[in-house]
């Protein structure tokens, strides 16, 4: 796959691409957070189990 290949791929891509509504938006976001807020929940009790077991 050459470059120019690349870059028609590229344009077509952006051809079709268009913004989201607010809506998708808001879900995207919400979405995001709540992902952000499972992992850091996960490491917080991954962290509280190590503490309570006796590591430091």
């Amino acid at each position: 796959m050459g470059i120019k290949s690349f870059l028609a791929q590229c344009a077509r891509t952006l051809k079709l691409a268009v913004k989201p509504g607010r809506e998708e938006l808001w879900l995207s976001i919400k979405i995001s957070v709540l992902g952000i807020g499972v992992v850091g929940l996960v490491g917080f009790a991954i962290k509280y189990i190590s503490f309570a077991l006796g590591g430091v």
